[in-house]
């Protein structure tokens, strides 16, 4: 079994592991999570994402199996890491390249972040809509973000597969990038709604499954007259499955502005969806405060697709990972500055 496997492996059962911890010991029983237990919360998972990059920076030779020289560069053409190695001189090359790895890392962790607070919004709009009792907010995140690794799984190493074939691909998902990034200014004002009766992933379920008219506690099913039903609940989740899949399709191809190396743009993108229940916690009483955040997010969008689309003048100009960080901090920090300098005027 090769280094690369076992690396991978490894992560995978931490990550099943703290699943089980959070649903088995944690959450035994139905609960409202306070404000102290998500910052708690946040503050361990943001605590595991800083303790991973320096993993990375120490031991990332270890992701790719590299021993030598010639697989140093072998990896880096690959993945087209933005570094100049030193022939002859593999140390050296190797720091630059765990330094970067770690970068690359840190960077797509903190973009699926902020992109994450945009999927708040809507899942506290989801919860409102059906009115879910808020002590069941935790059940519906948990099964929904462990549906949301399998997902995010096959998208990033479907979607690796695809740019290593098709180098083109990089450009549509830069274009569609900055589409994305325009609409999202543009619609920025706008305030989104959710039609309870007429939602496609409703029709969908009343359209297949039977469905129970009414919440049952925490149940997703429920067995009336030998006849086995799914709950409002249920679709509830299903619907927060849904939303995630759509946030996919931008988020992912963001990363990919940074990574073209898969296991980097998995380990970002899962680090930051496990921390995203205890953030939704942290923010649901406050998100409303930070309302020039969807203008910050549209910039932001726009700057990675931009950057996909440049990727190879921008490399031939110095520009490198921690340039990126730099002004995807920049963004968010000066539209969460603004948004609390210049609250929101109430509607009289």
């Amino acid at each position: 079994m090769s280094n690369e496997t076992i690396f991978f492996g490894s992560f995978l059962l931490f990550i099943i592991l703290m699943l089980s911890i959070d649903l088995g010991v944690f959450n035994k029983t139905d609960k409202k999570v306070g404000m102290k237990e998500a910052a708690v919360m946040s503050f361990i998972w943001v605590t595991f994402a800083i303790g991973f990059y320096f993993i990375l920076l120490s031991e990332g030779e270890v992701l790719h199996d590299i021993n030598n020289y010639p697989q140093l560069q072998e990896v880096t053409k690959k993945h087209l890491h933005n570094i100049t190695l030193i022939p002859g001189n593999y140390a050296e090359s190797l720091a630059h390249y765990k330094q970067n790895l770690a970068l690359e890392f840190l960077t797509g962790y903190v973009i699926e972040y902020a992109l994450s607070v945009d999927n708040i919004f809507v899942m506290v709009l989801i919860f409102s809509a059906f009115k879910v009792n808020e002590k069941y907010y935790h059940r519906v995140l948990f099964w929904g973000i462990i549906g949301a690794v399998i997902m995010r799984f096959l998208f990033i190493f479907v979607g690796s597969t695809l740019i290593n074939e098709f180098g083109w691909i990089l450009y549509v998902f830069g274009a569609f990038l900055i589409y994305t990034g325009i609409m999202m200014f543009i619609n920025r004002s706008e305030e989104e709604t959710i039609d309870t009766e007429n939602h496609k992933v409703v029709r969908f379920a009343s359209r297949y499954f039977s469905v129970h008219p009414e919440y049952v506690g925490n149940r997703f099913f429920v067995k009336i007259d030998g006849k086995k039903m799914i709950t409002p609940l249920f679709i509830v989740l299903l619907i927060v499955e849904f939303t995630d899949l759509i946030f996919a399709v931008d988020s992912i191809p963001a990363i990919f502005a940074v990574t073209k190396d898969p296991y980097i743009v998995f380990f970002s993108n899962i680090f930051a969806i496990l921390g995203l229940r205890s953030m939704f916690f942290l923010l649901v009483n406050v998100i409303h405060k930070f309302h020039y955040l969807k203008t910050g997010l549209s910039f932001l969008l726009v700057f990675i697709g931009v950057k996909m689309l440049g990727h190879h003048w921008l490399s031939e100009w110095g520009f490198k990972t921690s340039h990126s960080l730099f002004i995807i901090l920049f963004i968010l920090t000066a539209s969460i500055v603004a948004s609390l300098a210049f609250p929101k005027k109430k509607e009289r």
